[in-house]
């Protein structure tokens, strides 16, 4: 048996911006599926938002996103969780880096940290933090 997760981001009318955004960084297919094409529009201004989206790469990266209807409560919060995104070199986490910094508000620069050869954490433009650092030889 075989288990999987996957970031899931909801946000308010920018769900389709965010994953066209991610697909530009880390490649792969993306797939939208709006409340109008789902036949399940309740207002009429938020028909062309995601219901369901994802972007899925055969480098192994995944997300799912959506846009939280109106009638629904919606904070995004200040903390209430990270993306880690893990290269294999420097060189592949730096070139992440650079491709969602773009718009985003840097919290640590990408460099050299004691547990690991590069990391750094920034909020992009749409408000997630990332966590982009490389697989280290430390052992938790």
């Amino acid at each position: 048996m075989s288990l999987t997760t996957t970031t899931h981001l909801n946000f308010r009318g920018d769900a389709r911006a965010a994953l066209e955004f991610y697909q530009s960084v880390f490649g792969g297919h993306l797939a939208v599926v709006t409340y109008q094409d789902a036949g399940n529009v309740r207002q009429e201004s938020e028909a062309d938002q995601v219901m369901w989206g994802q972007v899925l790469a055969e480098n192994g990266f995944h997300v799912m996103a959506y846009d939280v209807p109106s009638e629904m409560g919606y904070d995004q919060g200040e903390n209430g969780f990270f993306v880690s995104v893990r290269g294999e070199t420097v060189a592949e986490a730096t070139g992440y880096w650079e491709g969602l910094s773009a718009g985003a508000t840097v919290v640590i620069p990408i460099g050299p940290a004691g547990w690991a050869p590069a990391y750094g954490m920034l909020r992009d433009r749409f408000g997630v933090v990332w966590v982009v650092d490389v697989v280290s030889g430390y052992d938790a």
